[in-house]
């Protein structure tokens, strides 16, 4: 029991200075015209760092296509950029296309876009770094890419992942925690929906900080009750409240994340819920192992749940002031 207690912490401690990992590679082609395509790819510079290497390798194109020229690539704010030009025949229908390699856990997302079709989105992975253009986009294989696409945005999306941990250590009830996580996620659906729609949408790094601020927040309030056990702070007392209003925030920054891996036109709707599922199903485990993992420690290592807590608590309070400050100074 004292091991997984001290695996909690690290994994809390490792967990990355950059907040939100999901920015994975995107590459697509684009039809401009019968035959002529752009090739355009993507590489978040976070996903550099952390591999100390680019996590794709070159881009694959239809065999029925030929580059025209040679690609160009520039260095934009968190990313790389490149371009190319290719001439190709035919529909590309059951053609590769993708990346020679994707490195470790990198990820990727591929979009062909032809004239007067529906436009196709592959996820791509280390194990499948290539996809199989089909004659007719597949309306399940957007579901089943866009759910995994959410699921992995809690999972590995630190920022995010950490307000629910902070969330779980607060409340600890299990029925009161999955309200409030179902708030946080109705409430991130509304304003991630409304600005993938453009109806609203609020500046990148004011969204950051403040997402920033909410996990300090609960850290806070998880430190106070670790000091005096039947205080009732803001969030024990209206946690879905709490939750809701934090949510908002959340799913500008949802937003943004999605906004650099795209949605596939035509399936926009069909996108969005699925990825809004995986969303809830990602904050939904973490919720269930973490949950029972208190339950155990609690039974097996009474005298350690606390110090282990407040160990967490301070990690977590911790990462979230210097993400805060890094985006309101930095």
């Amino acid at each position: 029991m004292i091991r997984l207690a001290l695996l909690l912490l690290f994994a809390l401690i490792a967990a990355p200075a950059s907040a939100d990992e999901l920015r994975p590679a995107v590459i697509e082609m684009t039809e401009r015209a019968p035959g002529e395509w752009a090739l355009e790819w993507k590489l978040p510079v976070s996903a550099t760092r952390a591999m100390n290497a680019a996590p794709v390798g070159e881009p694959v194109i239809p065999e029925s296509c030929e580059m025209i020229g040679e690609p160009v690539q520039r260095a934009a704010v968190l990313a790389l950029l490149g371009r190319a030009d290719l001439r190709c025949e035919g529909s590309l229908a059951d053609e590769k296309f993708g990346l020679t390699e994707l490195l470790g856990n990198a990820d990727a997302i591929a979009r062909v876009e032809p004239l007067y079709r529906p436009v196709q989105t592959f996820r791509l992975t280390s194990d499948n770094p290539t996809a199989t253009i089909m004659a007719k986009s597949d309306r399940w294989q957007v579901l089943r890419d866009y759910f995994i696409i959410g699921a992995e945005h809690i999972l590995f999306g630190w920022d995010h992942l950490l307000f629910v941990v902070a969330l779980v250590l607060l409340v600890r009830a299990p029925w009161p925690v999955v309200k409030a996580a179902t708030a946080f996620t109705v409430a991130h659906s509304i304003t991630l929906v409304a600005t993938t729609l453009g109806y609203t949408g609020l500046p990148s790094r004011p969204v950051e900080a403040l997402i920033a601020l909410s996990i300090v927040f609960l850290a806070v309030e998880v430190a106070l009750v670790l000091r005096e056990p039947d205080r009732m702070t803001i969030t024990r007392r209206y946690p879905w409240a709490v939750a809701f209003a934090f949510g908002l925030f959340h799913g500008f920054g949802f937003a943004g994340a999605l906004a650099d891996i795209g949605l596939p036109q035509g399936e926009i709707a069909t996108a969005l819920l699925a990825f809004n599922i995986g969303v809830e199903a990602g904050q939904l485990l973490v919720i269930a192992l973490l949950i029972a993992f208190l339950a155990a420690l609690s039974r097996g290592a009474p005298r350690i749940e606390t110090p282990a807590i407040r160990i967490a608590t301070y990690v977590i309070g911790i990462t979230g002031s210097f993400w805060l400050i890094e985006r309101v100074v930095g």
